[in-house]
């Protein structure tokens, strides 16, 4: 089941971007970065089928992706573009327009992020120039985020030549949240907080943090710059629901600790779920 699942993910993300994608973004005349961008540039001057020209620029890139990183990275990645590209003819018919084209982005953001998410959390791409900045990565250095921004300006400003300044600016607006969405899709939301607690009575902290909150504790051996003096340092990961009663027991028992407490994502052990 677990090595289903992930297959299972990339095709319901697959969909549900398709479905964003048809009823807010092509229904109100919008764009995209990456292929999708080119490929609905040519749907609105020449109406070529998008999930058909985003199959076929992807093969070449697929090919290269093959070569370069091997069967295990392309197979979902090939799951992923041809999921898109077909679930993207059949759901043509679902297109909404809306009156606000503002409305239209955010909206078309939000849906075509969440699929993403969901395709990239489960170890999946959908081609592109997700491939195209892993190779430029690999030979020349450059990071993925750099290189795929960079290609979606220059899409957008094709978008912007042919379609319009105006559709270009609503587009990035779509582009935006839909960014936003994935981080949060891939990330979800930090219900945990790393604490580290550093104090003259740690053993007394530690015992009470393990009798009242029940959580467990790690002691680490710090060594203060300015006293020159050997620390011992409690690292706790707790709920956030947690950390207030976690910091009223740490000064009860020491006003002079020093606590620093940090957002931590992907848990996963006794008392936490992934």
């Amino acid at each position: 089941m677990k090595r289903i699942l992930p297959y299972f993910l990339i095709l319901l993300g697959s969909f549900i971007y398709a479905v964003g994608l048809n009823a807010f973004i092509i229904g109100n005349g919008l764009a995209e970065g990456g292929f999708v961008g080119i490929s609905l540039v040519l749907y609105y001057k020449f109406h070529v089928i998008v999930g058909l020209s985003f199959f076929v620029f992807n093969i070449p890139v697929l090919l290269l992706g093959w070569k370069f990183f091997g069967r295990h990275f392309i197979v979902k990645t090939v799951l992923g573009v041809v999921a898109v590209s077909v679930f993207s003819i059949l759901t043509t018919h679902f297109g909404q327009h809306v009156h606000d084209r503002l409305l239209a982005a955010l909206y078309g953001g939000v849906i075509c992020g969440a699929g993403l998410g969901l395709i990239f959390r489960s170890g999946g791409t959908t081609g592109g120039t997700d491939i195209l900045a892993r190779i430029v990565g690999h030979f020349w250095g450059h990071s993925m985020g750099k290189v795929m921004f960079a290609s979606d300006v220059l899409i957008i400003s094709l978008v912007a030549l042919v379609l319009g300044k105006e559709i270009a600016m609503y587009s990035l607006v779509a582009l935006f949240v839909a960014s936003r969405v994935i981080d949060f899709v891939i990330d979800g939301i930090s219900s945990s907080r790393a604490t580290m607690i550093i104090s003259e009575h740690a053993p007394a902290i530690a015992t009470r943090i393990h009798v009242e909150l029940g959580r467990g504790t790690t002691f680490l051996q710090g060594y203060g710059g300015y006293t020159e003096k050997a620390k011992q340092v409690i690292y706790c990961v707790v709920n956030r629901n947690e950390l207030v009663r976690l910091q009223a027991l740490v000064y009860e028992e020491d006003p002079l600790a020093f606590l620093v407490s940090n957002d931590v994502h992907d848990v996963l052990g006794e008392g936490f779920t992934f």
